[in-house]
């Protein structure tokens, strides 16, 4: 079965073909037999109901430098595709929400990977709370009064961006840090939405294990270590990957959360696990492929194109 799949994704030219699961996605679908588009968010177009995209026939190659080649742009109504993979990376803004209102006018008919629907309502640090007692402690607010009164429960906290991504802005807050009030105000002029304020884990030092779900089932994981004189392990931040297994704590909380995310047509889903804590559900642009691949762990490009496939096919 030959597929026509567009990918929706940051400029191709600027990912880092290392580490980036969209490519690896890519290159497995290209293996496949199936046709390959590329767009960027800005050329997707609605039109009295038509949701139509300029596109790029490409060729992907796992080669530093040379790792694609474009064709002639061209508009296609995406209701000729048989996939959209929605792949852009956050913030998750506005402008972000906007695309899944429009690609939901042609799902399911065209597949999209996620379902457009369940991305915009289930924003990764927002959806996890959906299972608070598999998580730490955590606080959704831009209250500095509930913040105070969380960090004197808890003592060292964790304060992050609602809608970030990659570790950026993510801070951990003393019991009696004199930088907290210059830090509220940064916050408060930089972020509109509020923010994420959890208990400190101490263990995120062993690692931060990234476990990816293919239509709710766990099929693989890399634990990623922060660097020296860091608590974010995210590998964009320095974090270095190490091979892991799942614990029993950890096949628990996958067997809570698989069955909502396979109701809910996320098929590529990557958790966040710190010391048997639950801390994200990344649905937007989850990764991971790449490194569990390098580390001797199992192709999961193979396992959602394997996925993909049946549902379109059923």
């Amino acid at each position: 079965m030959s597929l026509n799949v567009a990918v929706q994704m940051d400029p191709i030219e600027r990912i880092n073909i290392t580490g980036d699961s969209s490519f690896a996605m890519m290159l497995e679908a290209q293996a496949r037999g199936h046709k390959l588009f590329y767009y960027t968010p800005d050329k997707l177009s609605m039109r009295d109901g038509q949701v139509t995209a300029t596109i790029q026939h490409v060729t992907v190659q796992d080669v530093k430098g040379a790792h694609f080649e474009l064709g002639e742009p061209v508009r296609r109504d995406l209701q000729d595709m048989d996939v959209v993979l929605l792949r852009q990376d956050p913030p998750f803004d506005l402008g972000y929400i906007t695309t899944t209102h429009i690609l939901e006018r042609i799902h399911p008919k065209t597949l999209v990977v996620n379902n457009p629907a369940q991305v915009r309502n289930a924003p990764e640090k927002i959806f996890v709370l959906e299972f608070p007692d598999l998580m730490p402690a955590t606080l959704i607010t831009r209250d500095k009064d509930e913040i105070e009164a969380f960090r004197a429960e808890h003592g060292e906290i964790v304060m992050k961006p609602l809608y970030g991504n990659g570790g950026a802005a993510v801070f951990k807050v003393g019991v009696k840090d004199p930088n907290f009030g210059s830090l509220f105000d940064l916050f408060s002029v930089t972020f509109r939405e509020p923010w994420v304020v959890q208990r400190f884990l101490p263990q995120v030092s062993e690692g931060d294990k990234r476990i990816i779900l293919v239509d709710g089932v766990p099929m693989g994981a890399v634990n990623r270590v922060p660097a020296a004189n860091d608590i974010r392990s995210n590998m964009v931040r320095g974090g270095a990957a190490e091979t892991t297994q799942l614990s029993d704590r950890e096949r628990e909380i996958c067997d809570r959360i698989g069955p909502s995310l396979k109701a809910m047509g996320l098929i590529f889903v990557g958790i966040d696990v710190i010391a048997g804590n639950l801390t994200e559900i990344n649905v937007t642009s989850p990764t991971g492929l790449r490194a569990i691949k390098r580390l001797g762990g199992p192709d999961l490009a193979v396992s959602l194109w394997e996925c993909i496939e049946d549902k379109v096919a059923g």
